[in-house]
């Protein structure tokens, strides 16, 4: 509306919202009801059927393949990437004792905890929203969780987190705390209102994450995290990972090259193949 007059007269921008099968759907693990689309699907069919004009995105639920005429050209500024950790009785996983059960629906956190925690329990079917989460936990269903800092910041309810786990201690998602907005592919207007908004950093960022994603096949069965980044010389630093859901076997990568996007998406592409090659036949047959 800054950028463009016209979409701030009365009734120029319409908001529909859209549930998805991923958020209606809470009694089952996302894997065991289809994986790969579920908070897109229904979004994504609106827009190719012209019932609405651009479709916003968490980009870590959106696909490496996008629905033939859309095209996502446009990714917000990125929110804080970090996961946060809660909890009413202990201030960090290393201080939980024993046996104490984590929920979370992510195996890659699930996995990335019982690597470095193997004493822990995880309760991986802990699904809801953030406030049914957050309930389930203060009823002690569990002892503590992991919510992505990003989703609490933009609720505004940064005032839950106990503590914050560093990069080292547990990856992102590919393209965890950024938006992409799609468009259709021949849609010039839409594609001129979203060039707008589109910050290149963040773009570059995920393009990286997702070819990476892309090279490994990755499904919601298989833990893997990514996260590309600028360091302080402007170079791209990207740090990815698969593991088995158990956490017993964690096989790890890193890069550096230039902050361009052709070099950022080999690397990605790169990366994902070493871990391939190192997984050997039978890693991702879970």
């Amino acid at each position: 509306m800054a950028s463009h007059p016209e979409l701030a007269e009365e009734g120029a921008i319409k908001i529909v919202v859209i549930k998805t099968t991923g958020d209606k759907i809470l009694s089952q693990p996302l894997a065991d009801i289809g994986g790969k689309g579920l908070f897109t699907r229904e979004i994504d069919e609106a827009l190719i059927n012209g019932d609405i004009d651009i479709a916003v995105h968490s980009m870590k639920d959106v696909p490496t393949y996008l629905p033939e005429k859309t095209i996502l050209p446009c990714n917000l500024q990125r929110e804080d990437v970090h996961d946060a950790f809660i909890s009413s009785s202990a201030s960090s996983l290393s201080v939980l004792p024993a046996g104490s059960v984590v929920g979370t629906a992510s195996l890659r956190r699930k996995s990335q905890i019982l690597h470095r925690y193997p004493l822990l329990k995880v309760e991986d079917n802990f699904r809801g929203n953030v406030q049914t989460r957050l309930r389930k936990l203060n009823e002690g269903v569990v002892q503590a969780t992991l919510l992505a800092l990003a989703g609490l910041k933009r609720l505004s309810m940064t005032e839950n987190v106990t503590s914050i786990l560093s990069i080292d201690e547990m990856l992102p998602a590919v393209a965890q705390g950024a938006i992409g907005i799609a468009c259709r592919s021949k849609d010039e207007k839409m594609a001129t209102y979203l060039a707008s908004l589109n910050h290149d950093e963040t773009r570059l960022a995920v393009a990286c994450e997702r070819a990476f994603l892309e090279t490994l096949d990755g499904s919601c069965r298989t833990p893997i995290a990514g996260y590309a980044f600028k360091d302080g010389d402007g170079n791209c630093i990207f740090k990815g990972l698969v593991a088995s859901p158990d956490g017993t076997r964690m096989l790890e990568t890193s890069r550096k090259g230039s902050y361009v996007f052709e070099d950022m998406v080999m690397m990605g592409k790169d990366a994902g193949k070493e871990l391939l090659s190192r997984a050997g036949p039978g890693f991702f047959d879970f």
